[in-house]
């Protein structure tokens, strides 16, 4: 799916894609930058297409993510340096 696909489907569930990040625990940032590639993965591509079908259905998706308690996920890796405590530093 491209991402100017993926924003119409967005349209379609009367959602922004900030909305549509919390929603899913997703970061923003994540999502967009797949607009750089211009495709969203296939999983995001699913996610949205269902809430579409739901809606359709006259089923509150949101309720059903919601009951779901998902949780955000944090990368804790890359370039960020890791704090050292004295006592570690002192060879304790």
């Amino acid at each position: 799916m491209t991402f100017i696909e993926f924003k119409k489907y967005l349209l379609d569930i009367e959602m922004s894609l900030p909305k549509f990040c919390e929603l899913i625990k997703v970061s923003d940032k994540n999502i967009q930058s797949y607009k750089k590639k211009g495709q969203v993965p296939n999983t995001i591509a699913v996610i949205v297409a269902s809430f579409v079908a739901l809606k359709e259905q006259g089923i509150d998706f949101k309720d059903i993510v919601e009951s779901l308690q998902l949780e955000k996920k944090t990368k804790d890796g890359g370039f960020k340096k890791k704090k050292v405590t004295k006592a570690k530093s002192l060879g304790n």
